[in-house]
């Protein structure tokens, strides 16, 4: 009985082979975007990024705001596209993972984890992921309903979405970490990415297809 079973699953993860590159393409498809878009503002507003790269009063007191600046628009935008395509996966994930590490350690691990203010959450009750921030979060959004309930048009200020105080926490840049790290390890997937099909096409014919 169990060596049947054995066998029967060694033949589910044989079926599943051949769509083992969904789960890397998801990954890109859903980092690409997030990437190219902070890459473009970044660049769009170029003085005010190396403003806030190099201000210690008000942005991130980094030195040689301007040469980081355009590293970190080169790493979002450029790496955006290449994650897109799947080109270049692995070697791309590494600037990325580097950006994604200073933004954690720079700008949001003082707010704890949360990027949304929640008092509620879980994640957040009696830990050290709360904060005074968040903490406080619950009777302001509270006052600002009241207020904006007694003096404002509250249905439409809310009709694409509920008010809520951002928190600004590491919960996001810690997720897309772990997404490029996992596209480091897996590469760009099975069939869906161009690294694939370029290796297929360097590789000699008669060789075993090799993951990506």
């Amino acid at each position: 009985m169990l060596l049947r079973l054995k066998h029967s699953y060694k033949n589910s993860l044989q079926l599943l082979k051949p769509l083992d590159g969904l789960a890397p393409l998801l990954l890109r498809l859903i980092l690409a975007p997030v990437l190219i878009q902070a890459g473009w503002n970044k660049f769009s507003h170029f003085d005010n990024t190396v403003a806030w790269f190099g201000n210690s009063d008000w942005g991130l007191g980094l030195p040689l705001p301007w040469l980081l600046a355009t590293l970190a628009i080169a790493a979002e935008l450029i790496g955006g596209i290449l994650l897109l395509l799947g080109l270049m996966t692995r070697l791309v994930t590494i600037p990325l993972l580097i950006t994604m590490l200073v933004a954690i350690f720079s700008v949001h691990l003082p707010y704890g984890w949360p990027a949304i203010a929640d008092t509620s959450s879980w994640l957040a009750d009696g830990t050290i992921l709360l904060n005074e921030r968040v903490m406080d979060s619950s009777e302001k959004i509270e006052a600002a309903r009241s207020l904006l309930q007694q003096h404002g048009n509250y249905d439409w200020l809310t009709s694409s979405g509920k008010l809520v105080v951002l928190n600004n926490g590491i919960e996001f840049a810690a997720m897309y970490f772990a997404m490029l790290l996992s596209l480091l390890f897996s590469g760009g997937g099975r069939y869906v990415s161009v690294d694939y099909w370029l290796h297929r096409i360097w590789q000699p014919r008669n060789s075993d297809v090799v993951r990506h």
